[in-house]
């Protein structure tokens, strides 16, 4: 018995031939997923028996058949070989395109959410960002406008045609947090919440899942696990600095995530420069810095003034900054596309 396969079929069959292997491993019970690149490969879930494998290796059109051993099945790139893009609407994340989201760490106004929207969409952003729960090291710091927050967020968003990304924290207001969010966000501290990512894995919305403060890639790997093994394959991994003995930064910036995590899973990684350093003109730098490593995108905070802000004020861009490091994220985006044309 095993619960999880690899098919490759043969690179003469055709559509009808993967559609009949489909149809008995769904008539079987199993979940497959299909990945439509030369050769096709089908990922199979679900409880499989031994009996059922080998007919499946007698099968003609099967080139070969893979058992999943790792411990991480449906976040590896043996279980998926090609990459998996995750749609927001309109936008693809992990796709051709670089995804800029930006926005405050704390939702304090509408005013305030509607200029960071302008100044976000001005920039190039496709996904206005911002907190409407707020996990705070001291329980007497700000923690969010809640509801409020999250009306706020929507209505700016929707303003200037851009998706929202915000966090969620607990199981209780996850409901409450889908009906105004795109992307679900799970924050930093709460990577091996397991219940929650659970939760978040029975709904159909695309997970931003941060690193934990101390996470290792392998944690972060299982964290994801967590979601996909309950039906959601829609998941954005989130590098966003982890602790070390480092204290020049506020965190330390682990731009050899992206490739790691690229080469081991093939769902898509962005970076955040903003907790990864934690001092604003160190940003743009550490920005450009997860561009050039094949980042698919990056979450950035920004902020009318940042001397005002409710939180995270040292971290954050004015529209100037913000501005002129989007100018640089462009060209060097492009650059990066232009070359990964040459692999």
């Amino acid at each position: 018995m095993t619960d999880s396969l690899r098919i490759e079929m043969k690179s003469e069959s055709i559509s009808s031939d993967v559609t009949a292997v489909v149809q008995q491993l769904e008539a079987a019970g199993l979940t497959v997923s299909v990945n439509d690149a030369t050769p096709i490969y089908l990922s199979v879930q679900g409880d499989i028996s031994e009996s059922f494998v080998t007919a499946l290796k007698n099968n003609p059109i099967i080139a070969d058949l893979k058992e999943i051993t790792g411990t991480y099945k449906l976040t590896s790139r043996e279980f998926h070989p090609g990459n998996s893009i995750i749609k927001v609407g309109d936008i693809e994340i992990g796709g051709a395109d670089f995804v800029t989201m930006a926005g405050p760490c704390s939702v304090e106004t509408l005013d305030q959410m509607m200029t960071c929207a302008k100044i976000a969409h001005e920039g190039g952003a496709k996904v206005l960002r911002g907190g409407a729960f707020k996990p705070r090291t001291s329980p007497y710091a700000f923690q969010g406008l809640e509801e409020e927050g999250l009306i706020y967020l929507r209505q700016a968003a929707d303003e200037y045609g851009l998706k929202v990304i915000t966090e969620v924290m607990d199981e209780a207001n996850l409901e409450l947090v889908c009906k105004y969010t795109d992307i679900i966000q799970i924050g930093a501290r709460n990577m091996q919440n397991f219940r929650l990512l659970e939760a978040v894995g029975k709904t159909t919305k695309p997970v931003a899942l941060k690193r934990g403060i101390s996470g290792t890639i392998d944690e972060w790997l299982h964290a994801a696990e967590y979601i996909a093994a309950q039906g959601n394959s829609n998941i954005i991994f989130v590098e966003r600095g982890i602790r070390t003995y480092e204290t020049a930064t506020r965190n330390t910036f682990d731009v050899s995530a992206v490739p790691i995590i690229q080469k081991l899973s093939h769902f898509p990684i962005i970076v955040d420069p903003s907790h990864g350093v934690g001092i604003w003109d160190i940003v743009p730098p550490m920005a450009l810095a997860g561009v050039a490593a094949g980042a698919s995108g990056m979450i950035v905070e920004i902020h009318p003034t940042p001397s005002e802000a409710w939180s995270d004020g040292p971290q954050s861009l004015n529209e100037k900054n913000y501005l002129s490091m989007m100018k640089k994220v462009t060209i060097l985006s492009q650059t990066m596309k232009e070359l990964t044309q040459l692999d």
